[in-house]
């Protein structure tokens, strides 16, 4: 189905052509009329499959002008799944003027999020921690809710978040609507559900149709298997899991003694640490990140050529999790699992990577190196205005400049690794918009 199928709001619809969405998602075609009808909903939809746009639009289309009372809340189990989604219902919202969307997460200090709550929110998205802190210090009134979304529920109860969200809906409407999408749907989730929904009606993505355009290997788990796979397939973005976190930092030394760009996220790593990282991967700066699955969650990361399962999941809906970081946006993907011994809900051939024909000589350095900028959306400054000094003032050529992401005080930019020294020492003497500012390479 179309939007316009959907939706009779023109201009919702000229906005979201602009945004090239045209065709509906499986999960926003069978959940938005559902949203628009105020229904509460239970969905089984993964990271990337377009939920945000699901719920988004039906929040964003009940929004009253000039009203600055917060009526929707988006509670996320990390800062990085709530910033991604903020992102997005701010790109969503560009058919009405101000609207305010506002982030609350934990990792950094209150004050800004102070100053923010004092002129009024339409939208809230943050992680129950730092939600539940500002409802008890009273700085956030949630009385005039009228929907709550719940992302990522299955991972909020794998991180022992199921009080602190209770307590944050009882400070909400009971006549509220209540829309909570998971990954997974086991009993777990299902109790969950009943605990927080009225007549639910439940919604189910085909597996099978969700990663028809994945090829799935399986290979014996051996000594140097991953270094085989990595040096067959050469990936120029993989993701790799392990199912602890001290796996996931002998694997990053393992790698980045073997010359490897790798990096790992966990949750032992400190917030400014686990962004970095993400940065860097985003912006292809590094080309393997290790992760748990925690960790993982909130990673909306389009060109993930390779996802890798060194320790094999525990569950179905685990694997189908993980898999699906690659092909993603109708492109194809691989995804390799390394076997001990395999598990009653996997199954299919497991070869040996002694068939990988691979190549020593190869470099397999990052192709780009990211530039961190002290001004952003703060300050005032575009993506056009950082991307205007490189070219103008540093004298890079486009095509060697890649991803620029502003934040509200910092700016990140991707410059090809033969370019970065040459850009790196032309800015530190320049201005952008007339400010002065300090820049250092994310190492």
């Amino acid at each position: 189905m179309k939007f316009t199928d959907i939706l009779d709001n023109e201009l919702m619809l000229k906005n979201l052509n602009d945004l090239g969405y045209i065709d509906a998602t499986p999960i926003q075609e069978k959940t938005l009329g559902l949203c628009l009808d105020k229904k509460d909903i239970l969905a089984r939809a993964k990271t990337g499959s377009g939920k945000t746009v699901a719920f988004g639009i039906p929040i964003l289309l009940e929004l009253k002008e000039k009203d600055m009372d917060i009526t929707a809340l988006v509670l996320t189990p990390t800062r990085e799944l709530a910033n991604q989604v903020a992102v997005e219902l701010r790109k969503l919202a560009r058919f009405r003027e101000n609207t305010k969307i506002l982030t609350l997460c934990g990792g950094t200090s209150f004050g800004p999020q102070l100053g923010s709550l004092r002129f009024g929110a339409n939208i809230v998205v943050g992680t129950p921690g730092r939600i539940l802190a500002h409802i008890r210090k009273g700085t956030l009134k949630l009385d005039k809710i009228k929907t709550v979304v719940l992302d990522e529920a299955d991972r909020m109860l794998d991180m022992g978040f199921f009080d602190d969200v209770k307590l944050i809906l009882d400070e909400t409407p009971k006549d509220k609507q209540t829309l909570l999408f998971s990954a997974t749907f086991d009993n777990e989730i299902k109790a969950f559900s009943k605990a927080m929904q009225h007549d639910r009606i439940e919604i189910s993505i085909e597996e099978e149709q969700e990663r028809s355009n994945i090829k799935e290997e399986f290979f014996h788990f051996e000594k140097d298997a991953l270094i085989k796979i990595i040096k067959y397939h050469r990936p120029t973005s993989a993701i790799i899991f392990c199912n602890m976190k001290i796996k996931c930092q002998e694997l990053e030394e393992d790698l980045q003694d073997a010359g490897f760009n790798a990096l790992a996220i966990h949750g032992d790593l400190e917030q400014n640490d686990r962004d970095d990282a993400l940065m860097k991967f985003t912006n292809k700066s590094c080309t393997f990140l290790i992760a748990t699955d925690v960790a993982s969650r909130g990673l909306d990361i389009d060109d993930v050529d390779l996802v890798v399962n060194y320790d094999a999941p525990q569950s179905h809906d685990t694997y189908t999790h993980r898999i699906g970081r690659t092909g993603r946006m109708d492109k194809d993907g691989l995804a390799i699992t390394l076997i001990k011994k395999m598990p009653d809900f996997l199954n299919g051939e497991v070869k040996n990577t002694n068939s990988l024909k691979t190549d020593n000589n190869r470099s397999y350095s990052a192709n780009m190196v990211t530039l961190c900028i002290d001004l952003g959306k703060r300050h005032k400054i575009r993506a056009g205005d950082i991307l205007g000094a490189l070219v103008k003032e540093a004298g890079i050529e486009p095509q060697f400049i890649g991803k620029i992401t502003i934040e509200n005080f910092y700016s990140y930019v991707a410059i090809d690794q033969k370019f970065a020294t040459t850009a790196f020492e032309r800015l530190q003497t320049r201005k952008i918009k007339n400010k002065g500012f300090r820049i250092w390479l994310l190492s």
